[in-house]
């Protein structure tokens, strides 16, 4: 599969950022294997969790392999500690970013369908947070999300505090990220994954859901009060649970879940350095 780090300038950020790519147009097989069809891929943009940047994805996860097997792009940007918001107070504008900045960049620059119904948002933790927020305030873009583990933490928001040392982020910081004067307006902003849930209620197009935590998870009660939410709302969604907490072991496992869950198609796996088998001979 070809593998590529990209700096682009961002207009939303107002600074050139780096991403991670992986998109599988090197592909090749072996005689008498299925060729696969040359098309416009399928697009994953795939984001990190807290603390983390667009090498995690790579660096934990077998996401290269799949994302050639199934001859799918994945696309994987920094968030910087921010969850993928808007915010007016500090100007920064990850969400626009997301959505509309990496879209237009990675589709001008490789060969990626254009529709929505083959752009996906997916991530793990607050890249959880941040593709449920986007996908469901972006639904013409993004056809699909997938969200592991997500960090649905609207309580600990609105139970923050701006003495230091009791959670990553002070009040005061959650107050400048989601652009509000106070916390209490965090509710029914336009980063409350809950009031954008809701408002999609009635919506001829919504998003499909694929969401999964682990059962040890210290978000699982939160994954699954929000699972009946979605439901509530009429959405199409798929939900996973098993035994696992908030590491690399469970994300490993569930992305691949989550991309055989994405609407890909047969998969073809390519020769690779971890495929390099001759095929077995048919006997004749």
């Amino acid at each position: 599969m070809a593998f590529a780090t990209i700096n682009f300038f961002s207009k939303s950020l107002m600074r050139t950022v780096p991403i991670n790519v992986v998109v599988p147009t090197d592909k090749i097989v072996f005689p008498g294997m299925p060729v696969p069809e040359k098309k416009p891929f399928k697009t994953l943009y795939l984001l990190h969790g807290v603390l983390g940047n667009y090498t995690d994805w790579v660096n934990g996860t077998r996401v290269q392999a799949l994302a050639n097997d199934n001859n799918l792009c994945v696309v994987m940007p920094s968030g910087d500690n921010k969850f993928y918001c808007d915010s007016d107070i500090s100007g920064d504008r990850y969400g626009k970013f997301i959505a509309e900045d990496l879209v237009t960049f990675t589709r001008d620059t490789f060969p990626l369908s254009h529709n929505r119904e083959d752009t996906f948002i997916g991530g793990l933790s607050m890249g959880g947070f941040g593709s449920i927020v986007n996908g469901l305030r972006h639904p013409e873009t993004f056809g699909c999300i997938t969200a592991l583990s997500s960090a649905l933490i609207k309580d600990k928001i609105l139970q923050s505090v701006n003495e230091p040392g009791h959670d990553f982020f002070t009040r005061r910081q959650y107050e400048t990220m989601f652009g509000v004067d106070k916390i209490e307006d965090y509710v029914g902003s336009v980063n409350d994954y809950d009031a954008l849930a809701d408002g999609l209620k009635d919506a001829a197009v919504k998003p499909k859901i694929y969401m999964a935590c682990g059962t040890e998870d210290s978000l699982f009660d939160a994954n699954v009060a929000f699972k009946k939410r979605l439901l509530a709302d009429g959405f199409d969604l798929t939900w996973e649970e098993g035994p696992g907490v908030h590491d690399w072991a469970f994300w490993d496992a569930y992305i691949e879940k989550a991309i055989k869950w994405l609407p890909l198609g047969e998969s073809v796996k390519g020769v690779s350095s971890e495929n390099v088998g001759i095929p077995e001979r048919k006997k004749s």
